[in-house]
């Protein structure tokens, strides 16, 4: 019974959580979606560029979407959050004050442009080679075909492992509050890390995770329903729908 007494005060404090509520609502989890959000549009953008980079045939191309690639992957995610951070800031003072916010969203959308631009790669180079002949059979160039045909193919087949980076992201968006946040830009684990000191024990913290449950939990579902739908879609029926966009596409191209 003491067991069970001393994680209730822990873990189950009821005031403290109520307490917390109205500040995790309004300026945790608003500021928790803008730093995974901004972050995961920044990095969509850079890693669709790391990733035809990598594609490319020059391999001085090549080779430094590789080294960006190998660096911000091996790299723990703290560490290049403090390294740009904290080092980018006294040049960064200049723009925008000592505000450590927007070298946040940068950290994490460089981490999320490695991982993005895998992603995006590995999607590419799953569309069948006749894609692009036929493309070029029609017309196309080697890019717009790349780019009007191949790519959107690859895009769409990679969607739920675009999400699964955005969950990470919501996660590794706590990460952030190492550069000393201001009260106002507070992510929802610095807030509950910051009521679970003021009342000594760990409730606030636990109403931290069931937040971010709440945004991972469904999201994850979504994730596999996408991904049975896509594993079990037809291929002869998607190969005949691409004729006729790349069709469509040449057609437009002429015109």
């Amino acid at each position: 019974m003491d067991i069970w007494s001393t994680l209730s005060d822990t873990f189950l404090d009821w005031e403290s959580m109520k307490a917390v509520l109205p500040e995790m609502l309004k300026v945790g989890l608003v500021n928790t979606l803008i730093l995974a959000a901004a972050s995961v549009v920044l990095g969509t953008v850079l890693g669709m560029i790391v990733a035809v980079m990598g594609l490319s045939r020059r391999r001085w191309l090549r080779w430094p979407a590789k080294v960006y690639t190998d660096i911000f992957r091996g790299l723990p995610a703290i560490l290049t959050i403090l390294l740009i951070g904290q080092g980018l800031s006294p040049i960064t003072r200049h723009w925008w004050g000592p505000n450590p916010y927007p070298l946040g969203i940068l950290a994490l959308s460089l981490i999320a442009a490695a991982y993005i631009g895998e992603i995006f790669r590995s999607g590419i180079q799953s569309v069948e080679k006749g894609q692009l002949e036929a493309a070029r059979a029609l017309g196309f160039t080697y890019t717009s075909g790349m780019w009007l045909v191949v790519i959107p193919q690859g895009v769409r087949r990679v969607l739920p492992a675009l999400v699964n980076q955005f969950i990470a992201l919501v996660k590794e968006s706590s990460l952030v509050y190492f550069l000393g946040l201001l009260a106002s830009q507070r992510e929802l684990f610095r807030i509950g890390q910051d009521a679970a000191a003021t009342n000594g024990n760990l409730s606030p913290l636990l109403l931290a995770g069931l937040f971010y449950l709440i945004i991972t939990v469904p999201l994850t579902h979504l994730v596999n329903y996408f991904d049975k739908r896509l594993r079990e879609g037809r291929p002869a029926e998607e190969g005949r729908n691409t004729e006729l966009e790349v069709e469509e596409l040449a057609h437009a191209d002429h015109r």
